[in-house]
């Protein structure tokens, strides 16, 4: 599950477990494919403990969208 919390107004921070990762190839798909989503504000994808922390605005992007994207990049994040 998600660990998210809300940052105030049009802002809210999440860490994701995301498994599949295991180099730096695998790091910036998981950026890319997050931060090319609007409302992104920041991205840390962290491969060692196969976590991705995001900082964004949920009047724009939605959770269902971020995992989404990270899922169509060819990983899975455990829910």
């Amino acid at each position: 599950m998600p660990r998210c919390c809300n940052r105030g107004p049009g802002r809210s921070d999440i860490t994701l477990k995301v498994s599949g990762m295991s180099c730096s190839h695998c790091k910036y798909s998981v950026e890319s494919a997050v931060k090319a989503l609007p409302g992104i504000e920041k991205v840390d994808v962290r491969v060692e403990e196969g976590k991705v922390d995001v900082s964004f605005d949920p009047s724009k992007v939605s959770l269902e969208q971020i995992t989404g994207a990270i899922e169509d990049a060819g990983y899975e994040v455990q829910r």
